[in-house]
Parts: structure tokens; C-alpha cells; sequence
């Protein structure tokens, strides 16, 4: 069984060369990243990080202040645009590329197509988004397929609610955002009658807190009348999606991750994912997920294969990067899986998420050393990184809408000065040094079955009251796959440890290890060595500052 590794990559960033970047700069000023930048050699360098999955993010067409309305694509009024660059969340056209992506804007889709091409070549099954519960306020696709009729076209507007619409209205009312309507232009933007806001915002005045740059979709839910789910007949938006989601797999996509899928109804999932199964039954579904007590229903009654892993896992170990958490809480975070730990994404970095580097998270990227060890192997389900997590990218500039906020930009033209260097064959040594920790750690999840399939024993309960080990600290656990076990040390603290593990009996019974010496192989630095290991006395094991151990041995 393959354990998932994903590889997070904005296209608009990552080959963007650029040195002198000015803020809030156009496409013009501060250049943009294609497809084409990513080449077989760079596409195979993040195969050899240990990637499976590639997922490009912003590749559908959303709005933008760039005017492209000479290759007829309409131009987005600036006032309804986050950003020069815009969202890659405010969803344009479902049907369409991102024009900036693009060397010849006129041949875009062939450029995907190419990219697609060159992901699978390289060994990489290739994830984009799907953004299904809203889009740009000026939504309209002019590549949709023939037949095709347009979201809202058919829309009656002089009611709030009607399961056959594809949005919501507020009948009788303009939109009056409150931020400035001009932005720049002549005359303002205007929207009769309004739609609802993509956030859940039912007033015609959103703010700039608000997702006021999107509309929110229509899947049968009356929000007005007390969440009233109307369902019979099937709602239109349903199968506007089903076929937008079909039109992507035909062209070769082998995932989705589902932008928001909790603001979207659980029963639109279980009746899409299975229709899309039929016909492409490789294709993985991935939900954007927040609220634990659904995660059932989505993966059973929704159908999903994968979930964010970020209320538990991630808050957990960010809070004990920031010493604002103990590494015990690690085990209630897989215990309250109960079985569904499988189905869970891990991730330390991503595109919503601040930098383990930034200020405003760790200050240091070597302090996520313990962490990936944690996030990437304590059960089988996928595990992701973010293009430049690997090389320890701050993201501590100014690049415009975004602010500094210790985020790598969305909404802006830049660059990523770490992605830069990597890709110019320049890295830092501390760099190189981290991306060939990421790299290590990565293709074992890959290499070692103890990993990808096997049993997990968590040893925090036996070490509590251990006066050589630090439950707040350290976080120790076995994988273990046939006659093959790992032993997980990790260490938070920012000193070397020498820490002494109790191990016990309960785990020799459970795991089948039988007590005595055993030849071990630390695989984080190939060093090997012969030991004991027993149920009476207690396993030393040194164990550096931010950082971990993985040894494995052989049950005999």
C-alpha cells in the first residue's frame, strides 16, 4: 500500500525569478510563474523528495486585475478582487486555466495539458482544487463545453431561495460592499439584485472580513428558513458540479482537494464522489475539514478518501513548537480518531497556514524537525509539505494585500527567495542540509512498510512518571509491519537529550518482540549499532536538539 506524500506548490510562485519585487506589484512588475517552470529535472527533484502527489494550486481561472479581454476573457472589475493577482478561491470559470499560467494565454489548456503530462511522466499523480461552494462575483465561463449553460443563467432572480437556482439572492437589493466600489476605475461595482456572499454573509454589505469577493452556490439548503434541505427534485448546482468534476478527471487528474467541503451538504458528496468513482475509481477526494464531529459523516456518508488533520494533529504540534502545548496531548489527538486515522491528511505547512519559520509561528524551521517526524509517520494516512517548507522559507515580506502575516501570499505577484535559491542551485547550507532531512524522512514513509501499513504503539502512558523523560517534550512511539519494528524517539527541546525510554510489557505483547539484543539501524542517519532492548530496564537513546531518532529493528 503507497502512503500518500503530497507535494502543496503555487504555479504562480514557484518558478517566478524576479529579484526586484515591488509591493502590491502588477504581472508586468513583479512577473509570474508557468507551467513550463516546472521541467522533467525539477518535476523528478520533487519525485526524489519523496512526493507521490503533486498538487498545483490556482489553476482553474479565477478573477484577477490582469486584463486578458484581448484573448476574450472578461475583465474583473478591481474592486471585487483580492490582490493584483487575485484568489486562486475566487473561481472565475470552472472550465478554464489560469491565463497567467500560461506562456501563449491562447494555447493555456494545452499548456496544462502538457503539465499533466510531464507530473505523470515523472512518476507524480497530480491533485487540483475544486472550489465548490462559491465563486467570483463575476462569474462566467467562456470555455465551457458545448451544451453547457452557465451558473446563474437560468437563474430566477426575484426570489431568495429556489433549489433550481445556482445562487442566492437578496431581492430588491444592490450590492453595497463597504470598502471602496471604484478601485480605481470609472465607475463602481455594481450587483442587482445581491447575491449572498460566499462566506454564509446574508446582507447586501459585506466588509472586507468577509469573503466579499465571492458568491456562495446553491446546493438545496434554505439557510433563511432554518437550514431547510431541499433536495427533492435533485438541486441544479449538483449537477453542474458533477460535470465540471468529470470534465477535470477526462482530462487526467488523478485528485480533488475540496476547497470548504463542510460548507457544502454531506449528501451532495455521497451522491458526486460515488457517480465519479464509477467512471474514474482512482480518483482521490480530499475535504478541506474543521469541524471533528463530522469527520465521520464525510468519510462514510460523504465518501471521502482523505481529511485535513488540522483542529487535532496540526494545532497540537504547532502548540508544542510554540511551547504552548505538551507533546502528551499527541496520544487524545489519535485516540479521538478511533479508527478513522487513516483517513486523516497530515500537513504542518500550507497555503493557508503561517510558516514554521515565520515569526508569527516558530522563528525557526529546524524546530519543525520533530514535528514532520510526528506529522509524516504516526499512521498511514497522507502526509503533505508546502513548496518551501523543505528549505525553511520564512515568508516574512511584504508582498502586498497579504500584509506581513507569516504566510506565503496568495492574493499577490511575488516570489519565494528560498524557492528562488533551490531552483538557481544556490541554496544556503542550512537549506540544503533541511531539504535533505525532508528528503530522508519523506522516501521512508515510502521504503519502510512499518510505515505505510503497519501498527502504531504509542508510549506516552508508560514514561509519565519517567524522571529521564519528559512527556512535554518528547514524544516516543513504535510503527511496526511483520517482523520488521520502528522505534520513534522525537525531542522538542532546544538542547541534545539523553533521554531513557521505558518500554512496556504491554508493548513486547502487542508488537511480538521478544526481549534481548537486537541489531539496529538509526534510518535518519544510517548509523548502526547493536543493543538491548527489554521490558526491565529502560532504552537509552541521545536524541539532539529538535529533533528525532528512527530505529529499526528486526523482530527475530
Amino acid at each position: 500500500m503507497e502512503k500518500i506524500i503530497i507535494y502543496q506548490v503555487l504555479p504562480r510562485l514557484f518558478g517566478n525569478m524576479t529579484q526586484k519585487l515591488v509591493e502590491n506589484g502588477s504581472i508586468t512588475e513583479n512577473g509570474c510563474g508557468k507551467f513550463a517552470d516546472f521541467t522533467a529535472d525539477r518535476l523528478k527533484e520533487i519525485k526524489e523528495l519523496g512526493a507521490t502527489h503533486i498538487w498545483y494550486t490556482g489553476v482553474i481561472e479565477h478573477a484577477t486585475q490582469t486584463n486578458y479581454e484581448q484573448y476574450g476573457i472578461r475583465k474583473d472589475h478591481p474592486a471585487v478582487v483580492k490582490g493584483k493577482a487575485g484568489s486562486p478561491y475566487a473561481i472565475k470559470d470552472y472550465y478554464d486555466i489560469d491565463p497567467d499560467l500560461a506562456e501563449k494565454v491562447a494555447d493555456r489548456r494545452k499548456e496544462f495539458d502538457a503539465l499533466l503530462k510531464r507530473s505523470h511522466k515523472a512518476g507524480l499523480k497530480v491533485i487540483m482544487d475544486f472550489v465548490p461552494n462559491h465563486v467570483a462575483r463575476q462569474y462566467y465561463s467562456d470555455a465551457k463545453p458545448k451544451g453547457v449553460i452557465d451558473l446563474g443563467e437560468e437563474d430566477v432572480t426575484e426570489v431568495a431561495f429556489s433549489n433550481q437556482n445556482n445562487f442566492y439572492y437578496l431581492v430588491n437589493q444592490g450590492f453595497e460592499g463597504r470598502f471602496d466600489l471604484y478601485a480605481g476605475e470609472d465607475q463602481p461595482y455594481t450587483e442587482m439584485p445581491c447575491k449572498v456572499t460566499g462566506n454564509d454573509f446574508f446582507a447586501n454589505t459585506p466588509g472586507i472580513y468577509e469573503w466579499y469577493e465571492t458568491v456562495k452556490l446553491n446546493y438545496g439548503v434554505d439557510y433563511k428558513n432554518g437550514h431547510f434541505h431541499d433536495f427533492r427534485p435533485m438541486p441544479n448546482t449538483w449537477t453542474k458540479m458533477a460535470d465540471i468534476l468529470l470534465y477535470w478527471c477526462k482530462k487526467g487528474v488523478d485528485g480533488f482537494r475540496c476547497d470548504m467541503a463542510e460548507m457544502v451538504p454531506v449528501d451532495f458528496w455521497g451522491w458526486v464522489i460515488p457517480i465519479i468513482k464509477q467512471n474514474y475509481p482512482d480518483i482521490i477526494f480530499i475535504a478541506e475539514t474543521y469541524d471533528p464531529s463530522q469527520y465521520r459523516r464525510f468519510i462514510f456518508d460523504g465518501k471521502f478518501d482523505y481529511l485535513y488533520d488540522k483542529v487535532g494533529l496540526y494545532d497540537t504540534l504547532r502548540g508544542v513548537m510554540r511551547n504552548e502545548n505538551a507533546c502528551h496531548n499527541i496520544t487524545p489527538c489519535w485516540q479521538s480518531l478511533d479508527g478513522i486515522e487513516s483517513n486523516m491528511l497530515n500537513f504542518l505547512e500550507n497555503h493557508d497556514e503561517q510558516r514554521i519559520a515565520s515569526d508569527f509561528f516558530a522563528s525557526d524551521p529546524e524546530k519543525g524537525k520533530p514535528a514532520m517526524i510526528i506529522s509524516a509517520c504516526i499512521n498511514k494516512g497522507p502526509a503533505m509539505v508546502y513548496f518551501g517548507q523543505e528549505l525553511g522559507e520564512p515568508a516574512m515580506d511584504k508582498a502586498g494585500f497579504s500584509g506581513v502575516d507569516g504566510r506565503t501570499t496568495i492574493f499577490d505577484y511575488w516570489a519565494v527567495p528560498s524557492v528562488q535559491r533551490w531552483l538557481n542551485g544556490k541554496s544556503t547550507k542550512n537549506e540544503k542540509n533541511l531539504r535533505a532531512f525532508y528528503a530522508t524522512l519523506l522516501n521512508l514513509c515510502s521504503s519502510e512498510k512499518a510505515i505505510s501499513e503497519g501498527s502504531f504503539f504509542d508510549l506516552t502512558y508508560a514514561n509519565f512518571n519517567n524522571p529521564d523523560y519528559n512527556t512535554n517534550k518528547q514524544y516516543a512511539f513504535f510503527r511496526k509491519h511483520e517482523n520488521e519494528c520502528l522505534l520513534f524517539v522525537v525531542n522538542f527541546e532546544n538542547n541534545d537529550v539523553k533521554l531513557k525510554v521505558n518500554i512496556p510489557q504491554h508493548a513486547f505483547d502487542v508488537l511480538g518482540i521478544t526481549p534481548g539484543k537486537c541489531d539496529f539501524t538509526e534510518l535518519l542517519t544510517g548509523k548502526k549499532t547493536k543493543r538491548e532492548i527489554s521490558n526491565n530496564e529502560p532504552f537509552a537513546v541521545d536524541v539532539k536538539q529538535n529533533n528525532g531518532v528512527i530505529l529499526k529493528f528486526t523482530i527475530e
